[in-house]
């Protein structure tokens, strides 16, 4: 089989329905099918898709049906599964599901440490929860500071976000990412260091970005009067480096480990989620792996047509691939998934932002495109207006829970209304005939009428998924992500790349060590650079002369 979606030859069969659907509506799709929304409805793991808003046909789904199975997805699926090395770049499994007790765990030589860790995460969260654990003073903790970035920041930080409900007084959870220290400050102005505990989360334990927070943290104790010795008592690491851990001076028995296999933005079900457990309790982690561990299950053993996280990969490779589409808007209609997109943007586009095959061979398509969104109606006063009457065709991910956590029932039906109408408008759009009647119905008539009119016509036929659950819980939450991920991967198959490794996130990162040093040191600055980068570090070097000079 070759690595390349365009050596596909159902791929041809895909491009046939894209020119077979030129001057596809959705209103006559709908009007000729009275039940296309009840065939297009999927199914799992307590989630609800429908995805009849979509500008694809029985046949069209037909084709990209016959695309994954010529692909073979599902064989990858399973290899994945076994933990085969589907990180081949890296020499590495990608068993992030093995975290959840999802089949692969089974057989794991590593199953048993899998199991252990997770206990230690439920004792470290009941300590903590119970006010057992204390600081330097005797006094307990009760804030904790989560210290990491990329997969060992979005990931906590977005699921404790999204179970707030379930977050009591204590202790409280903040999480920290920026090396620009005004993010550490900020956090820390309102704490008090007696009573707060970090989480140092970096599988090397040299991740800058966390090292310098994590080295400010340390100094913040020790001006607050923290014994050098008793320093230990306010740190917790997860990390694979245990001995460059314990040299920082955090104990050996307060590391959790990480495993190799694991992708960070894919490991929130390990020991990185330890703040997840914190906040909401060891059962609510576990009920988080067990939703996921349900969309696993979905994932391995659902037909294709049947199979959200496939059915959903097929129309990312539909919109990009065929109808040239650059991105995807995801709009959560619950404050509480606020920070789903951002999440959302380190799965997809780090995992598949790639140009270049699993075969080391330029790609022909193009592969993930632009994730990004906000939460619920915010998004109605800002981008609505380009998705509704721009020129560009932007697919849009609705996730809606049915129920809120607010008592507020009255107001959260406003906040539901809007996200089906949202979906609604964006099909139907508006004609230059419904332009008209509706500004005769304003009293607006003639020359007015005809003048403004054309302002008011939006095209319509403008793509969308809804992702339904009746409430946001532990389970629903891990399904979600889960079906993203699964989605994720499910659509690196298709376009033949690697979803597990993240090269491109390296080159900028070691340039800015020689431009650090540029800045910084009293020597002149490194000549053996392009002009442009000269002169900002110059710049820089001129305004902090009298610090640096």
């Amino acid at each position: 089989m070759t690595k390349e979606l365009t050596g596909a030859a159902a791929w041809n069969a895909v491009l046939a329905r894209r020119d077979g659907l030129r001057g596809f509506s959705l209103r006559a799709a709908f009007a000729a099918d009275p039940a296309r929304a009840q065939h297009m409805r999927l199914q799992a793991a307590g989630l609800t898709l429908d995805y009849s808003k979509n500008l694809v046909d029985g046949d069209t789904m037909a084709a990209l049906l016959a695309l994954a199975r010529e692909r073979d997805v599902a064989a990858s699926v399973r290899s994945q599964f076994a933990g085969e090395t589907m990180n081949p770049t890296e020499r590495r499994a990608a068993l992030h599901t093995a975290l959840r007790g999802s089949d692969a765990g089974a057989v794991l030589p590593e199953a048993a440490e899998v199991a252990a860790v997770r206990a230690r995460i439920a004792s470290i969260a009941s300590r903590l929860r119970e006010g057992a654990w204390t600081g330097w003073s005797g006094r307990a903790v009760r804030d904790v500071v989560n210290i990491g970035i990329g997969g060992s920041h979005l990931g906590p930080a977005f699921v404790t976000g999204a179970l707030g409900h379930l977050c009591g007084a204590s202790p409280r959870c903040h999480f920290v990412s920026n090396v620009d220290p005004r993010d550490l400050e900020d956090t820390l102005a309102a704490l008090e260091p007696r009573s707060t505990l970090f989480v140092v989360a970096s599988k090397s334990f040299s991740t800058l970005e966390t090292l310098q927070n994590a080295l400010a943290a340390r100094r913040w104790l020790s001006a607050a009067g923290c014994p050098q010795e008793q320093v230990a008592r306010h740190f917790l690491a997860v990390s694979s480096n245990v001995a460059a851990a314990v040299a920082f001076g955090i104990a050996a028995d307060n590391v959790l480990p990480m495993w190799d296999w694991v992708g960070g933005r894919y490991s929130l079900w390990s020991a990185i989620g330890l703040p997840i457990a914190i906040a909401t309790g060891a059962e609510a982690f576990d009920e988080l792996l067990a939703g996921a561990r349900a969309m696993d299950r979905h994932f391995l053993d659902a037909p294709a047509a049947q199979n959200l996280p496939l059915v959903l990969a097929l129309l990312d490779a539909w919109y990009r691939n065929a109808l040239g589409c650059a991105s995807l808007a995801v709009i959560p209609y619950d404050q509480g998934l606020a920070r789903l997109p951002e999440y959302l943007q380190q799965l997809v586009m780090e995992s598949n932002g790639k140009s270049v095959g699993v075969d080391g061979v330029p790609l022909r398509r193009a592969s993930a495109g632009v994730v990004w969104g906000t939460a619920g109606t915010n998004g109605q006063h800002s981008f609505h207006q380009m998705l509704h009457q721009g020129t560009d065709i932007v697919p849009v991910d609705f996730v809606l829970p049915l129920a809120s956590h607010s008592a507020n029932a009255a107001q959260h039906a406003h906040l539901v209304a809007n996200c089906i109408a949202q979906s609604q408008a964006l099909m139907l759009g508006r004609t230059l005939a419904e332009a008209l009647a509706e500004l005769a119905a304003r009293g607006v008539t003639g020359q007015e009428a005809e003048r403004l009119a054309p302002h008011l016509v939006m095209p319509g036929n403008r793509p969308s998924n809804t992702i339904v659950m009746e409430r946001v819980t532990p389970h629903t939450l891990g399904a979600l992500i889960a079906l993203y991920e699964h989605r994720t991967v499910a659509a690196g198959y298709l376009w033949g790349l690697n979803s597990f490794d993240q090269f491109g996130v390296e080159l900028g990162k070691r340039l800015g060590e020689t431009v650090h040093a540029a800045l910084v040191d009293a020597a002149p600055a490194a000549r053996d650079v392009d002009p442009s980068t000269a002169w900002l570090i110059a710049m820089y070097r001129t305004l902090h002369r009298s610090v640096h000079g």
